[in-house]
């Protein structure tokens, strides 16, 4: 039983616009999904979430199953009625977050690990996982599978994805919710033998939509793009197809070109907060001296409630005196940017121009820009809390 329709009303070439239902209302697709890790998005208040335009976010199972747990969620209503939010949530399945621990031990039953603030001893298996998402109550359920990181063996790869299957399998077998959908995902490393081999396999157990895991893990945009175009051929065609942890303008775009309908990924949120913003000009840190006379707003074409209120100058010195606004306001607009990013995109496949869209962001956020020094650093230290 399909819980989630799925309706493609365009495509051009791979990319497609569809629309994704469920019971909290229509999702446009492509979409970027926000984070909000451990049951809040970072320094944004819920009332303040519809001004983004963002249509559903995330929540991990991990970490909501230390602190607070899922017994209190559950004893709230579920995340919706926890975190005062009415928009689709998905959950994820915690597998990245436990293949990221060093000291996290491997077996057919499940991961056995520590839990990284307080060592706390924790079991991880396929049933618990979907125990602990059933409680918390989110929309979309993600299965538990197995994170490979990138120059991992290839014969360590193959004994994984067959373990990740039989695991996907075990899911759907302990998840018993029906008002909350399940999506499989795809594994296999870096080989598209493998790829199509864990595509093959997981879209065989059948699930209401299909993920790509174990990219977005160090490998670079031009191995992430191989590894699309020898797994989404693969997948079913009239199922979402979700690119797990994956949020550059140029990554969603080359996604979008290969099928891929839903995306999530940290940065919009963790740039925020050091005073990143993204543009129609591309990236701009709102800590440099340059802006601290800057009377314009953020994003000239932007008409997000910062960009519409708040000068450079204004957020400058507030990064400058470490207001908590200054995160607040940058991630009000990086969440709105991204939002109309992906609608523009959504609304160029449907117009046929989809191609002019890409290469525009070609031009604007081109693939050898990187991340800043501080947020490279950021990363580093946060690791273990990144998602796939």
């Amino acid at each position: 039983m399909q819980h989630l329709p799925f309706e493609i009303i365009a495509k051009q070439g791979q990319a497609r616009a569809s629309v994704l239902s469920t019971q909290r209302g229509d999702i446009q697709t492509p979409v970027f999904m926000p984070v909000g890790t451990q049951g809040a998005i970072r320094a944004l208040s819920p009332q303040l979430l519809p001004q983004t335009n963002s249509q559903i976010i995330l929540a991990n199972t991990y970490h909501l199953s230390q602190r607070p747990g899922a017994h209190l969620v559950e004893k709230h209503g579920g995340l919706h009625k926890m975190m005062n939010v009415d928009l689709p949530i998905l959950t994820d399945s915690g597998g990245f977050q436990v293949f990221s621990l060093k000291k996290s031990e491997i077996t057919e039953e499940g991961v056995a690990f520590a839990y990284e603030v307080d060592g706390k001893k924790t079991f991880l298996s396929p049933e618990n996982s979907m125990e602990i998402q059933q409680k918390l109550g989110a929309d979309i359920a993600m299965v538990f599978d197995e994170c490979l990181g990138f120059g991992i063996d290839k014969e360590a790869a193959k004994k994984s994805v067959d373990r990740t299957t039989r695991w996907e399998q075990r899911s759907k077998d302990a998840h018993t919710r029906s008002d909350q959908s399940l999506f499989g995902i795809v594994q296999g490393g870096f080989w598209p033998d493998l790829r199509k081999k864990s595509a093959k396999a997981i879209c065989d157990i059948g699930f209401d939509g299909y993920a790509v895991g174990g990219l977005s893990v160090g490998e670079g945009h031009k191995i992430m793009c191989d590894v699309l175009d020898s797994t989404t051929p693969h997948m079913i065609w009239d199922r979402p197809r979700y690119l797990m942890g994956v949020g550059r303008p140029l990554d969603l775009v080359e996604g979008v070109a290969r099928g891929i309908d839903m995306f999530d990924c940290v940065i919009q949120t963790r740039h925020s907060r050091s005073g990143i913003f993204y543009t129609s000009a591309g990236r701009i840190r709102m800590t440099d001296s340059r802006f601290r006379n800057d009377m314009y707003p953020p994003d000239t074409s932007c008409t997000c409630y910062t960009c519409s209120n708040f000068t450079r100058a204004y957020l400058h010195h507030l990064f400058r005196i470490n207001e908590v606004l200054s995160a607040t306001l940058a991630t009000i607009h990086n969440l709105t940017w991204f939002a109309k990013f992906m609608s523009n995109m959504r609304e160029s496949i449907i117009k046929g121009k989809f191609e002019e869209y890409r290469s525009w962001v070609h031009r604007v956020y081109p693939e050898k820009e990187s991340a800043p020094p501080s947020n490279r650093t950021r990363n580093k230290k946060n690791k273990k809390n990144r998602k796939r």
